[in-house]
């Protein structure tokens, strides 16, 4: 039943409880390798649930880890033995981020893991078990399966169907989580025979099984108070018992009339815990970055569609004008030609007629001016002579060719008309096929002004949404003026938790519309939209992009998702290519506050965060800006693993380079940096017989320097940092010769805090070094 829950987006718990060699293990761990039917729970847990998930849009991680004497330990990676446990301050939900999660894909991989993880479990020969469990083991399988959303359609602004709008609903992602513990037994020493290392082990197992006991009978009788902080198991189990976990407990017994006190004994267990109720709570989300991935897809389609029918529109609209200017010019030319050959041809016809016209009208003239004229009168009246009668035939005949070259004349202009005419309907053709072309490229015209509108309207929701983000930081700026106190750190102190309350109270009291403003943001634009906004080329909205990022941030909740989504890379990249000084303030105060968080710290230092951090500091001037470099390297000193590498990068070179600044509020954060450097090194084994990479890079003089520093914080912090450096024998010839020894001797009498004061003292009496100095001073402290 717990099992298929988590299919649904509940927590469940399946938990095997009972006396050494009952059969826990057996019952929950078999792989049934050789017989399918003697495999355990964790096995047919996982093949129901890789049945029903999607490969495609599911994953399924595991982790598998065990306690053993009160230390977490990962079994698929034994070098990783000491594994811290986070509780959400919200849902209170209990995770292990320091163990390895496996994404798993198949049966055959998870069936290996198992085994790995059962190779490192620790295990012992008791009279009770040959192979007793000496550790709890718990695996813990994480589920995650997206519900898609339905599509909805808009219309668009001119009512077209073929034009709509498609937006997605954001999907939903349901998150479960299974959690299979497998405690080791409870035993009897008398029965057990334990001893020695073994018996310590008993001991431990037996706290842990009274300390869970314990709490489920706080929860069965509803008391006030349960005392789940008594051991890490109750912790683990927290949600499990009273809270929102389906819990399937295995109870097992054994036949034995030996142990017929024991078996009474977990009966009794398994009634108490049937009486504890749980508050089933589903875990669901709306998936984000999937709707905001598939969004800036679609919309990148469409801007490249866009782009590619104005093209065409475009091409279209230069071919069909070339085409009709081409058309025109060669009709104007035709017409043109054809008038000009008409005219030519008329005038040489007309030329011609007139040239013979001409030769005519002479030859007749010099007939008329040679002959002479007789005229012979008869009785009635004038008569021709012949030669007359052949002369007006002459005149008859000229008159006749002049007609019918006149005809010949007319005939040809009609036919010159009819030419002109047929030019004139070809050219009033061409006029339509360009008043057609015209008429298409109006209709493409007004397809370019519809597409330049919707694209108007996205740049105004751009504009939009760039207003909103302006508005958020111009916020957020007046919340953060509002607050005056330091970067948190590793190192808690009385001054540190002032500043955490002061801020808590004015966020409580005006944060309100910020949050409000904070949400609305993540709702229409999404941490990956603001998160581009750090690359663009507007120098103000990159800088109110930045502002935004780090005032989220700021809250613990928001430090994952801005991993998540690339902000930490986005932000390390801003102070490496931006030259803007308060670009680099807001960075490193956003960098600073991710720097809280120990997984954080180790993704800062593998992206080079220490060496962009110190290129920052050396080129800062602004007292701020150092503030925020400095809390951020300090954050990092406070991590373990991260020492020999951040010192190697120039970590502690960069802090002490700070103190030039000497503004009280740098000065600060730089001897908080070098406390956390100092006391992680005091309580790391290997670093016993090596003398302190501070006092090799050269701190001790300034630490000696501000050991009694009028303002409280620089002086609480460098009076730990001497106390650090004192716990290691190595260190006290350099402290001796470097003056720290009465400022140690100081800090044990004189010192306003009890703890510091005794911590001091506690160093100074037992190291044979500072006792044999102190001695030949003549100097009695004991």
């Amino acid at each position: 039943m717990a099992t298929m829950s988590v299919l649904d987006g509940y927590n469940g718990t399946v938990m095997a409880y009972g006396q050494t060699g009952t059969g826990k293990t057996y019952t929950l761990g078999r792989l049934g390798e050789k017989d399918t039917a003697d495999r355990g729970i964790m096995v047919r847990a996982m093949e129901d649930i890789l049945a029903e998930i999607s490969p495609e849009t599911d994953s399924v991680s595991v982790s598998y880890s065990q306690l053993y004497m009160e230390t977490i330990q990962d079994l698929l990676d034994p070098a990783n033995d000491n594994i811290s446990i986070m509780e959400d301050p919200k849902t209170g939900d209990v995770s292990l981020p320091g163990a390895t999660h496996v994404e798993i894909r198949n049966q055959h991989s998870f069936v290996d893991l198992l085994r790995l993880g059962e190779a490192h479990r620790f295990a012992a020969n008791t009279k009770l078990n040959t192979e007793s469990s000496r550790s709890h083991a718990i695996l813990m399988v994480h589920v995650r399966r997206s519900v898609k959303g339905k599509d909805l359609a808009l219309p668009s602004e001119n009512g077209n169907t073929s034009n709509m709008l498609k937006t997605l609903k954001p999907p939903i992602v349901r998150k479960g989580k299974l959690v299979v513990v497998d405690l080791a037994g409870s035993e009897r020493i008398d029965k057990s025979g334990s001893e020695g290392h073994t018996l310590e082990e008993a001991k431990s197992i037996n706290l842990s099984l009274s300390a869970l006991g314990k709490c489920i009978n706080a929860l069965a009788e509803n008391s006030a108070h349960v005392p789940v902080r008594d051991s890490k198991l109750t912790r683990l189990l927290r949600d499990s018992f009273g809270g929102t976990a389906r819990t399937s407990l295995v109870v097992t017994i054994g036949p034995s009339s030996r142990h017929r006190g024991e078996t009474a004994s977990t009966i009794m267990f398994g009634q108490r815990a049937m009486k504890v109720e749980n508050m089933l709570k589903i875990k669901e989300e709306f998936d984000y970055k999937s709707l905001s991935r598939k969004l800036d897809i679609q919309l990148d389609k469409l801007i490249e569609e866009n782009e590619r029918q104005q093209k065409a529109f475009q091409d279209e609209i230069e071919r069909i004008t070339i085409q009709a200017q081409k058309h025109i010019s060669e009709t104007e030319r035709n017409y043109a030609d054809a008038l000009e050959k008409e005219k030519l041809k008329y005038q040489e016809d007309y030329m011609e007629s007139l040239k013979k016209l001409e030769e005519q009208w002479a030859k007749e003239q010099q007939k008329h001016g040679a002959g002479k004229t007789r005229i012979e009168l008869k009785d009635d009246g004038l008569v021709k002579t012949p030669r007359e009668e052949s002369l007006a035939v002459s005149s008859v005949e000229e008159v006749a060719e002049v007609k019918r070259l006149l005809q010949e004349e007319t005939r040809l202009r009609k036919s010159a008309e009819e030419e002109v005419s047929n030019l004139r309907n070809q050219l009033m053709r061409w006029k339509r096929s360009e008043a057609a072309g015209n008429s298409e490229i109006s209709k493409l015209r007004k397809l370019l002004e519809d597409e330049a509108h919707q694209k108007q309207k996205l740049e105004e929701e751009i504009a939009e949404l760039h207003n909103q983000l302006l508005q958020i930081s111009f916020e957020a700026d007046e919340t953060r003026r509002r607050l005056d106190g330091g970067v948190a750190g590793n190192v808690p102190s009385g001054l540190d938790s002032l500043i955490s309350q002061v801020r808590h109270s004015q966020l409580r009291d005006s944060g309100d519309g910020e949050k409000a403003s904070m949400a609305k943001l993540f709702e229409q634009v999404g941490l990956h939209k603001i998160l581009t906004l750090l690359e663009a080329d507007d120098a103000d909205v990159r800088i109110h992009a930045v502002k935004v990022v780090a005032n989220l941030a700021a809250e613990e909740a928001n430090q994952e998702k801005i991993v998540e989504a690339g902000g930490l890379t986005s932000l390390l990249m801003l102070l490496k290519t931006t030259e803007d000084e308060t670009v680099h303030r807001v960075a490193a105060g956003a960098i600073a506050n991710l720097a809280m968080n120990e997984s954080n710290q180790e993704l800062i230092m593998a992206q080079e965060g220490i060496r962009l951090l110190s290129m920052t500091a050396a080129n800062a001037e602004d007292p701020q800006t150092l503030r925020m470099v400095a809390g951020a390297i300090a954050n990092l000193c406070g991590n373990d693993k991260l020492q020999t590498k951040l010192r190697a990068e120039g970590g502690i070179k960069a802090l002490l380079g700070m103190v030039r600044c000497r503004h009280p509020d740098v000065l600060a954060q730089v001897a908080r940096g070098i406390a956390n450097f100092a006391k992680c090194e005091s309580r790391t084994p290997s670093q016993g017989n090596k003398r302190s990479l501070l006092i090799e890079d050269g701190a001790l003089p300034w630490i000696v320097q501000n050991a009694n520093s009028e303002a409280s914080p620089i002086r609480r912090h460098i009076e730990l940092a001497l106390c650090h450096l004192a716990q290691r024998e190595i260190n006290a010839k350099d402290m001796i010769s470097g003056g720290a020894l009465w400022e140690l001797v100081r800090i044990s009498r004189d010192c306003s805090r009890d703890d510091i004061r005794s911590l001091a003292h506690r160093t100074l009496t037992s190291t044979p070094t500072f006792q044999a100095e102190l001695k030949r001073l003549r100097i009695g402290y004991g």
